[in-house]
């Protein structure tokens, strides 16, 4: 199976540990984004295939998270520092590999975004205050574990150049969609308060780079501090 012929494809995710769901209402708020209404951890891994045992991830050091301006314009060129994710995403992200097809002979480096957004009555949260972005990786997986008391939150999937998008989905608690992030641009819209009182959105983010570009360690933290807008 792979990516489907646009770029992407939505999949439904297994069924999720009670510990990993469970883990969202205690994150520590996001202080670089989302002006008070994210809260995240944040993890890296390496992922290798050998035949005998098939895909293996290894959790990484944790470092702080560096982007690229060119890429986040609002938290690129600086370091984020957030707490390790305390629970185990590795058999959620492992239901993705097939469709994503990843190379089995290149070893991977995957950043792994555990969120909450969070609404209230009259103060949207924003998912992507970037705006219409690349986040520079090979693959980009986004999956859905929980909407609560919430609406908005649609993912848009836009192709270069263009002035709409040309895919819109709401994801459900279970799905995910796993995108081609070199060919294709996305965005979310805000969540709102479906009713009178606050309600979040729970999502994990992961990202998908072949470890020998360099997406981890010292080099690239030095590349992604040197605020290249270019």
């Amino acid at each position: 199976m792979a990516l489907g012929p646009e770029g992407f494809s939505v999949i439904d995710l297994p069924e999720t540990a009670p510990g990993v769901v469970a883990s969202y209402d205690d994150l520590p708020v996001d202080a670089h984004m989302g002006h008070g209404t994210r809260s995240k951890r944040f993890s890296q891994y390496r992922l290798a295939h050998t035949p005998e045992s098939g895909w293996a991830f290894e959790l990484l050091p944790h470092r702080d998270y560096t982007a690229f301006k060119k890429f986040n314009a609002v938290g690129g060129g600086m370091r984020r520092a957030y707490e390790p994710v305390a629970v185990d995403f590795t058999p959620l992200i492992a239901a993705g590999l097939d469709t994503l097809g990843l190379d089995p002979d290149e070893t991977w480096q995957l950043n792994l975004h555990q969120n909450r957004t969070r609404a209230e009555p009259g103060r949207p949260g924003p998912l992507t205050p970037e705006g219409v972005h690349h986040d520079g990786h090979e693959f980009v997986m986004i999956g859905v574990l929980r909407r609560e008391g919430v609406g908005g939150g649609e993912t848009r999937l836009w192709k270069p150049g263009a002035d709409r998008p040309f895919w819109t989905g709401t994801l459900q608690p279970g799905q995910a969609v796993l995108l081609d992030d070199r060919a294709l641009a996305h965005d979310v819209t805000d969540v709102v308060a479906a009713t009178g009182a606050p309600g979040h959105r729970d999502i994990f983010i992961v990202a998908f780079s072949r470890w020998s570009e360099k997406w981890y360690g010292d080099e690239h933290d030095a590349a992604a501090l040197a605020q290249d807008d270019d």
